[in-house]
């Protein structure tokens, strides 16, 4: 959406969020709840720290890194897929 002349961006998304929130429902939803559910999930993908702190404007890993504990296991799907990447080359 665009602000409120040329090369002006939208600085209040207060307004347009609520239409959207109506629109799917979603009375309660808080655009905090899409950086909270978003960034676990792009982490147990294999989307990095830095390039998940980057997508969310983040300046410092540590912001980003306060997310990391909403991931599911992530140090356990991570050390699976390297067994399971160690295992088929071993197997040929």
């Amino acid at each position: 959406m665009a602000g409120s002349g040329e090369g002006v961006y939208l600085a209040d998304l207060q307004g347009p969020w609520r239409q959207v929130r109506k629109a799917a429902g979603l009375e309660d939803v808080r655009i905090h709840d899409l950086r909270h559910s978003f960034a676990p999930e792009a982490m147990m993908g294999e989307d990095s720290l830095p390039m998940v702190g980057r997508i969310l404007g983040h300046t410092q890993a540590q912001t980003t890194a306060r997310y990391a504990h909403l991931a599911d296991n992530p140090l356990r799907r991570a050390s699976e897929r390297i067994a399971s990447s160690l295992k088929q080359a071993m197997d040929g």
